[in-house]
């Protein structure tokens, strides 16, 4: 499998898994408040969305200041339950699947305009790898408001998501048979 599909796989997961955590617990604590990063964990989750639709617009031809204007109010639009927030990360994952799909050369380069930093040639691989890592920062996040409000969180590590993905069992026999002998 190509390894920036493995990463964007992995983000959706990774995402789907924290939220599955947060929806077991009280619906309240989406919205109580936390003296952290984020006031709360729904402006947590929506930053990681609003970035993430950001970074999709950019990726799909939008410049990055028309992207960063159009997503502002993402960030602020607080959901009221885990399982809206979980069908908008299900859609865009989606959309960042069928992005992929049609992508030919993810090492192209386009000039990015970042209005916090200066005009660049960035690789689409590059834009991945970032979104991937922008969601892990803040699911950390995530997960220490979740200790601070006093419940346990979820591990959603890189190495935890390599032993969820399907596996080819004849691959695993032959290696345990060329270790035998």
């Amino acid at each position: 499998m190509n390894h920036l599909l493995q990463m964007l796989n992995y983000h959706t997961w990774a995402n789907q898994t924290i939220l599955g955590r947060i929806k077991e617990l009280p619906s309240s604590v989406l919205s109580q408040e936390v003296n952290s990063s984020f006031p709360t964990l729904a402006h947590a989750l929506s930053h990681i969305y609003a970035v993430d639709t950001m970074w999709y617009l950019v990726v799909t031809g939008t410049g990055m200041p028309e992207a960063l204007q159009a997503t502002l109010p993402l960030n602020k639009k607080l959901l009221h339950s885990v399982d809206e927030y979980s069908q908008l990360f299900t859609q865009l994952s989606e959309q960042y699947r069928e992005w992929f799909r049609n992508q030919t050369d993810l090492e192209q380069t386009i000039l990015l305009d970042n209005p916090f930093a200066r005009i660049r040639q960035t690789r689409l691989s590059e834009i991945v790898l970032h979104l991937v890592n922008h969601g892990t920062y803040h699911r950390g996040n995530i997960s220490t408001m979740l200790r601070q409000l006093g419940h346990a969180s979820t591990m959603n590590d890189y190495a935890l998501f390599w032993y969820q993905e399907p596996h080819d069992d004849s691959v695993l026999a032959e290696r345990r048979l060329e270790s035998s002998d």
